[in-house]
């Protein structure tokens, strides 16, 4: 491949790439403030640590919305326009998020109706997030050709915990030597209203990328595709990938379980299984994690930071093997290595041994999350359902993903009341699952085109139905 021609793919693919950044940064955020939202409107109004659960994970409630609505906007007005849609929403949340007393309360008096409109703001972030979530790896995947595509998805779980890691960063210069009172009252808003610095840069940028070659195909906009392929393989491989496309759109339109209801089952659990292992209750909840090991409010914000560069250092090893090893065998270590580090900071809690030790096992823990459930099950997401019904299919995922997750963080507050080895004894114990769960039915993809995959599945299905005559 020329150089023109990868640094074409490269440079779009950089941009899709801001939508996984933002994901990354508005999911994380929130890590930050955590702690003086709940001094700022829970402990002030009352509530009980069940509401506080729900107002930490409430931007997940609009990513459950947001993955539900990704099919249908992405088939509607395409992988483009809707992630722009992404981009205004995580912009509006962003600032709604940082003063949510806008327009009808007054500042520095919380009230439940107060708490209600924070909770909206975060939601349309998730809405924002929920769209991105799906279709900027869809994206990706559409533009990418075969032998890259895993790297190029890859890179978008790069950006989410980018994302992350940049927050972790803001956040920890925000609260830096000010006094506690001042995070409870003011820091918290500059952590939400920093995001609108990189959802104006990726709005921007959108505008400036094209419309995926198989979203024009299925639009019957053959001449706009081949303009595409045509800058990013020679003549010969784009009039080749252009038959292949327009020969998966030319059948009937086919419902959602015409490939069997396996493969949609298949991706819902790989999405489950990427949120019941536990990552964001480590992700969300990593300062104050981190604080009961006895670290002060700055150095556990550090120890998030650091634990972040690590989340960098293994994302970018699954984004250098996922194409080489394939994408099976990273699962299966991957869920190993977690199954250790959970398993490790359980017995830990059950001894009330909380230190230096604990760090080292969720390191342990994310480190494995990262360089195989993190960025793998979005790979395999994006590349295992075929053409007509990707959007649909990939919708279902992902808004059963952001589901799951909503489940585990939510939880995970009045869990710990119960019993600290008991909740980290379950995700490792979902650790142990995901290994089987892939051992047995994920299939290996790397190195074939979508189109290619399609037509094994269609094989798989012609098998089992005559299979079951």
């Amino acid at each position: 491949m020329k150089n023109t021609k990868l640094l074409y793919i490269v440079g779009i693919t950089l941009v899709a790439t801001l939508g996984g950044l933002l994901f990354g940064y508005d999911t994380a955020v929130i890590s930050g403030a955590e702690g003086a939202l709940q001094t700022y409107f829970t402990d002030s109004l009352g509530l009980s640590s069940f509401i506080h659960g729900l107002t930490v994970s409430s931007a997940l409630i609009g990513c459950i919305i947001g993955g539900f609505l990704s099919g249908t906007f992405s088939s509607k007005f395409g992988r483009k326009l809707t992630l722009i849609i992404a981009a205004f929403l995580f912009l509006a949340s962003a600032l709604g998020s940082a003063y949510p007393e806008f327009l009808f309360f007054t500042p520095g008096e919380p009230s439940i109706a107060l708490l209600a409109t924070f909770n909206f703001y975060r939601i349309i972030g998730g809405i924002g997030v929920g769209l991105a979530s799906a279709v900027a790896p869809m994206y990706i995947g559409e533009i990418a050709p075969p032998n890259l595509r895993g790297r190029l998805v890859a890179l978008n779980q790069f950006a989410i915990i980018f994302g992350m890691l940049v927050v972790y960063f803001v956040n920890w210069g925000i609260a830096r030597g000010e006094s506690l009172a001042w995070i409870n009252e003011l820091g918290w808003r500059y952590m939400f209203a920093s995001e609108t610095i990189p959802a104006l840069l990726f709005l921007l940028l959108l505008f400036f990328v094209p419309e995926t070659p198989r979203y024009l195909v299925s639009q019957q906009k053959d001449d706009k595709a081949m303009d595409i392929l045509l800058k990013t393989y020679d003549m010969t491989m784009a009039k080749a990938t252009l038959y292949e496309i327009k020969n998966s759109f030319d059948h009937k339109k086919e419902k959602l379980f015409a490939y069997g209801r396996g493969i949609i089952a298949i991706g819902i659990l790989l999405s489950v299984f990427q949120q019941f292992v536990g990552i964001n209750v480590a992700l969300y909840y990593a300062p104050r994690i981190f604080e009961s090991m006895g670290a002060g409010r700055d150095a556990s914000l550090m120890q998030t930071i650091i634990m972040g560069l690590v989340n960098v250092i293994f994302t970018v090893i699954a984004i250098v093997t996922v194409d080489k090893v394939g994408r099976k065998p990273l699962l299966i270590i991957g869920s190993i290595g977690m199954t250790i580090g959970m398993f490790g900071v359980a017995g830990l809690a059950y001894f009330e041994q909380i230190g230096t030790a604990t760090l080292v096992f969720i390191i342990i823990y994310t480190a494995s999350f990262m360089m195989s459930w993190g960025p793998v099950v979005w790979v395999l997401l994006s590349e295992i359902f075929p053409n007509k019904i990707r959007g649909q299919a990939l919708a279902i995922a992902v808004a059963f993903q952001w589901a799951a997750n909503y489940f585990v963080s939510s939880t995970y507050p009045p869990m710990m009341e119960v019993s600290g080895a008991m909740t980290y004894g379950i995700y490792g114990l979902m650790s142990i699952l995901s290994a089987l769960f892939v051992w047995k039915f994920i299939p290996e993809t790397k190195g074939k085109s979508l189109e290619e995959l399609e037509i094994i599945l269609k094989k798989s299905q012609a098998a089992k139905a005559a299979t079951n005559q």
